[in-house]
């Protein structure tokens, strides 16, 4: 995926995001670890790498909003954005 692919990708992402934190039934400290990233698709100097990491941790956020428990799909995504995060991390 090229960065500019990637910038667009984080930016629809960061859309829903915002809409889940309007949703009074979504805990928004989910969305902490991202918010902790200082990672905006708006950074355009930011590295790819570091966009995403930014992406993994967000679509770990958002997959948890939307999981009932770690089994359901929602969860299992979840729990490998997790895992992408972590890998994307190791890498910056």
């Amino acid at each position: 995926m090229h960065k500019d692919e990637l910038l667009e990708l984080h930016e629809q992402m960061l859309s829903i995001r915002n809409y889940f934190v309007r949703q009074e039934r979504v805990d928004s400290s989910l969305f902490d670890p991202y918010d902790g990233l200082d990672v905006s698709p708006s950074h355009v100097h930011k590295s790819k790498s570091e966009h995403k990491h930014a992406v993994f941790v967000l679509g770990n956020a958002l997959a948890n909003a939307m999981s009932e428990d770690e089994f359901s799909d929602a969860g299992r995504v979840g729990k490998r954005m997790k895992e992408l995060a972590e890998d994307a991390e190791s890498k910056l």
